[in-house]
């Protein structure tokens, strides 16, 4: 009992609970393009609900794009979903615009009473490679090094420090010669949800993008599971593998959500063809689960998101998915 939705592709998601609900959001496009390719420049977001995250009810688009011309008019892509000290919640998003060929990423804040309508704060723009700081980051398009202007993907939590909140998100560093060494987890933080200061990277390098960021914390230590592709492994990161690159999702490790953050051994949850991409894992009664898409060969596009495996922890806090056989047994 998947999240599947005839005549859609579903791909990057993100979890909240209310009371005994869980709350599904995704990313999601109409198979009638043909090209799964084409999917991200033709995107909503949807929306659904479970008791236990395998029997989910549909509710619909809850959020789309805006309407041109606005920073936001031609994608909003993943985000996260949190809820204030008043109830209310806070939707965090990536937004681009037709104006730049969708090349430019930043980040929107939009907020709910009731987790399916939202509205935009102000005109969305919460967050931009601007300030300070930005000369941490690879603030402009690097064309003919990188494919975009990375600043995606935000993951929003609360600050174990104070009473404020940190932003966490997909974004590439500047001035390193081989592309796949530059990625990075992006950084900011908040008093309030409304005002957001660019802080630098709290991670650089070893694969081209680390996509999906969700940071959280089990016993002592803290993890920042991410996800990327075979191709985009850095040559230092191919030669301390023990096994050749594959695509999916792995995770750093830290002890303090600040860092630092180093990257587990091994890979989490990987292979070729990508069986599973862009998983979030969810805290339940029973314990840690790990939910994200089904990818497959290109000519064989899944997208739908797959059935919770279990996760556990073991030596070092390292983490270990089961699949739903070994779970069984």
């Amino acid at each position: 009992m998947t999240i599947k939705i005839d005549g859609k592709w579903l791909w990057d998601s993100w979890y909240a609970k209310d009371g005994d609900t869980y709350h599904g959001f995704f990313l999601q496009a109409d198979t009638s393009l043909i090209d799964p390719d084409l999917r991200h420049l033709n995107v909503t977001q949807g929306h659904a609900t479970s008791k236990d995250l395998t029997h989910w009810t549909q509710l619909g688009t809850m959020f789309k794009p805006a309407a041109s011309p606005a920073w936001d008019d031609s994608t909003t892509w993943t985000g996260s979903v949190v809820q204030d000290d008043t109830g209310l919640w806070h939707l965090f998003y990536t937004g681009t615009t037709l104006a730049e060929a969708s090349l430019y990423q930043r980040i929107g804040h939009a907020t709910s009473s009731d987790l399916h309508n939202w509205v935009r704060v102000g005109n969305g723009l919460c967050l931009d490679l601007t300030g300070p700081n930005a000369d941490t980051y690879e603030a402009d398009h690097a064309k003919g090094h990188w494919h975009d202007r990375a600043m995606r993907d935000p993951w929003v939590m609360r600050d174990p420090d104070s009473d404020g909140w940190l932003m966490y998100f997909t974004a590439r560093a500047p001035g390193i010669p081989e592309p796949n060494a530059g990625g990075a987890v992006g950084f900011a933080t908040s008093p309030d949800l409304e005002t957001w200061t660019l802080r630098p990277p709290v991670f650089t390098g070893g694969y081209g993008q680390l996509e999906v960021p969700q940071v959280f914390q089990q016993g002592d230590h803290w993890y920042c599971l991410f996800c990327t592709s075979s191709f985009q492994w850095s040559e230092q990161t191919r030669r301390s593998n023990s096994h050749p690159p594959v695509t999916g999702t792995h995770y750093l490790i830290a002890d303090h959500p600040r860092g630092p953050w180093r990257v587990a051994p091994g890979f989490l949850d990987g292979s070729l063809p990508c069986r599973r991409y862009a998983a979030r894992i969810v805290e339940t009664p029973e314990g840690m689960v790990i939910l994200g898409f089904a990818h497959g060969p290109q000519d064989q596009f899944g997208g739908y998101v797959m059935d919770p495996e279990p996760v556990t922890t073991g030596p070092g806090g390292l983490l270990h998915v089961q699949s739903l056989s070994q779970a069984a047994e």
